[in-house]
């Protein structure tokens, strides 16, 4: 493992530094821009052509719609202690997603001359989602856990599920069972760029999607990049990163655990561990060197003092942020830039990752900044219901010169026309 780095100067350069220890993958845009075009003419035949070439190495796989009793199946396999699990998990996801659910609300407005109207704000979920889950190392029924149950929580009545067929043809029993507990509408066997094409666009066997949302490799997301627009998504989720603070106080073996944790994601990770302790630091490193090597790579910053360690962080904006130790938890208030933030010993981002209820969906890439973890929002959409009554008056003597300022003569006119006709001018 490398020697830790220290920070020195603005912590914007060593946090550029240390993103850009990230591999750039490459552009994929025309690769992809090629599968979306043929999964469009071609349908259910291009789907399953990319499939047995990209995910079953040239085994036929099942039809894209993964029948009911299959899913039956696959949930009365499971392992009981998976099954409890996965339940657990549903339940909490489901109660912190309720908790961001925004009600309606009614805003009354002063019309002038004596005159009052109303604005309301009203919130409808989409018709249809999809949750895509990924295949490849390892499945994630986690993964159909957090993005089914928010989208039900949202109220959206119809959510599909897609994942890609292993080399036998079939999507892995656990993610099938998982679908069943968390309640998906409907599971097609399919992955990459050519599922999200026809999630988007809809081919004979999958109608076509309002939102698609979940992680995925670098064709997923690019292609979910592309048919923006034809629907919602709920970001570009690159490879994940996880910043753990520790203090002096802090157990060096939890902190060597959760940035070994959240590195079993493989190559392109990024976990880094800052602290003012070049001794615990020192501790961290010994015990991650003890562990095989994931691919993921392994940074740790010594800090003058948490002040810094902060400074970093927020420039940083991870995906994950923990803070362990008295003096690093006390900073949890003053965070303002992360995916997720994890404060104290008795839990680490794995629980987020499974069980605690916050959603594993997070902006990676700095994206924090900006961007939220996947929430009933990105399943609804927001308008607003407008009944002016008898402010119309008021409101188009204040409106009209501005509409006309604007060189729109027949807006002021729309608005006049409703004041004659309430017979006010």
């Amino acid at each position: 493992m490398p020697d830790p780095l220290v920070l020195r100067g603005d912590p914007a350069e060593l946090a550029a530094e240390l993103r850009a220890l990230v591999p750039d993958p490459g552009s994929v845009s025309e690769a992809v821009a090629a599968i979306i075009a043929r999964v469009r003419t071609g349908g259910d035949g291009a789907v399953r052509e990319y499939t047995r070439r990209f995910d079953t190495g040239g085994a036929d796989p099942g039809p894209l719609l993964v029948s009911d009793a299959e899913l039956d199946a696959a949930g009365e396999r499971l392992d009981p202690a998976v099954r409890s699990g996965l339940e657990r998990a549903a339940e909490n996801v489901g109660r912190v997603a309720a908790a961001g659910l925004v009600p309606d609300q009614v805003v009354t407005l002063e019309g002038g001359a004596h005159t009052r109207y109303q604005v309301a704000l009203r919130g409808v979920p989409v018709g249809r989602a999809a949750v895509y889950v990924p295949g490849g190392r390892a499945p994630y029924p986690s993964t159909v856990i957090m993005g089914v149950v928010t989208a039900r929580v949202a109220g959206v009545e119809d959510v599909a599920v897609c994942a890609p067929p292993g080399s036998g043809g079939d999507i892995d029993p656990v993610i099938l069972a998982a679908c069943r507990i968390a309640g998906a509408s409907s599971v097609y066997r399919m992955g990459g760029a050519q599922a999200i094409a026809a999630l988007a666009y809809g081919t004979e066997s999958v109608p076509p999607v309002d939102v698609i949302v979940g992680p995925g490799n670098l064709y997923v997301q690019e292609a979910k990049h592309q048919v923006i627009g034809q629907v919602g998504i709920d970001g570009f989720a690159g490879p994940s990163d996880l910043v753990v603070i520790a203090d002096a106080g802090a157990d060096p073996e939890l902190v060597a655990l959760d940035l070994l944790a959240q590195g079993e994601h493989g190559p392109g990770t990024l976990v880094v561990g800052i602290s003012d302790s070049s001794e615990l630091l020192s501790a961290v490193g010994e015990k991650m060197e003890r562990e095989p090597d994931t691919g993921a790579i392994r940074r740790l910053v010594v800090v003058e003092d948490l002040e810094h360690a902060l400074a970093l962080a927020e420039v940083f904006a991870p995906e994950h942020l923990e803070l362990l130790g008295p003096g690093a938890e006390a900073l949890a208030p003053r965070v303002a830039r992360a995916g997720c933030l994890f404060v104290g010993a008795a839990g680490g981002s794995a629980f987020g990752d499974y069980i605690a209820g916050s959603n594993h969906v997070l902006p990676t890439g700095g994206a924090a900044r900006f961007a939220s973890a996947l929430a009933p929002a990105h399943f609804r959409r927001r308008f607003s219901e407008v009944r002016i009554g008898a402010a119309a008056e008021a409101l188009a003597r204040a409106a009209a010169p501005v509409a006309r300022a604007e060189g729109f003569e027949l807006h002021a006119r729309s608005m006049e026309a409703r004041v004659r006709q309430n017979g006010s001018s």
